[in-house]
């Protein structure tokens, strides 16, 4: 069975490409910061987030949209992914449309801690992104892109509405698609948890019987990935891309040789985000 792989070098020569460092004379996005504590969907939790806006946004016309997982992770300038830099890039290249990026973190229970990132780890994470359900697109739709949208004018069209995520992320990312394509139609997943961390494993056999629905899958994984109880992420990531190739889906499945980790998702990302948006300029605002 062709499972449309694209094999990748070994995890220590994964390296940045042009398109993740500044090139002079492209215009440069911002970056904002943000708070939110309203949520019905998942009560007593807060969060940060933050905002990408590109130069070229112009409230005239709809802006595509990106949502990213464990946004504290994809903000900066450096790091594995480095979201404003590559955005810059290829949105004045033309590989993608001029894009706003919410980067939004899992919420924590109680006072948020004084910065973003992982210590500590944010207490809901688990629960709203390895739980195969409708609750996260809710809190997306119905709570936290309508604050978004009081600012900003983003498009309505699904089929310029992306979402990402990494491991537990990743799962997240493809959940919210699954559930509200009529939301969102792109999917990247980096070294997603499809596994038996709360259902995801059967993510698979619901893919395999259901009808295929109007959504592009990127997934990267790695043979150096997790292998625990939970369940084996490379073959996993395997088993998803099985299925998808099986359904026929618009997919792509890059499996290289790195661990859990941003370096080979991030190496390939600018890569990875063409690939998403190829045809864009198709699609009506």
């Amino acid at each position: 069975m062709n499972l449309n792989v694209a094999s990748s070098s070994a995890e220590e020569t994964y390296t940045w490409p042009a398109d993740s460092h500044p090139q002079e004379g492209i215009p440069r996005g911002t970056v904002s910061q943000h708070e939110f504590a309203n949520s019905q969907v998942f009560e007593g939790t807060r969060r940060r987030y933050s905002l990408y806006v590109p130069a070229q946004y112009d409230s005239a016309h709809p802006a595509a949209l990106m949502v990213f997982q464990d946004g504290h992770a994809f903000e900066g300038t450096s790091g594995d992914f480095r979201l404003p830099t590559v955005f810059d890039n290829l949105i004045a290249s033309g590989d993608m449309p001029v894009t706003i990026a919410v980067m939004v973190d899992p919420g924590h229970r109680g006072e948020l801690p004084p910065k973003r990132g992982w210590s500590p780890r944010p207490s809901n994470r688990s629960f709203e992104y390895d739980t195969v359900s409708e609750d996260y697109s809710k809190f997306l739709l119905n709570e936290l892109l309508p604050v978004v949208r009081q600012q900003y004018n983003i498009t309505d069209n699904p089929d310029l509405r992306a979402i990402c995520g990494n491991s537990s992320g990743g799962i997240c990312a493809f959940t919210v698609a699954w559930y509200r394509p009529d939301s969102f139609r792109k999917v990247l997943s980096h070294i997603g948890s499809f596994v038996d961390i709360r259902g995801g494993h059967n993510l698979v056999p619901i893919i395999r019987k259901a009808d295929r629905k109007p959504i592009r899958v990127f997934l990267q994984d790695g043979s150096g990935d997790l292998d625990n109880q939970f369940g084996n992420w490379p073959l996993a990531n395997q088993q998803m891309a099985s299925a998808l190739a099986f359904k026929e889906y618009d997919y792509k499945f890059v499996y290289g040789e790195g661990g859990h980790n941003g370096k080979h998702g991030g190496s390939i990302f600018p890569d990875s985000l063409r690939w998403l948006w190829r045809g864009w300029k198709d699609l009506t605002p």
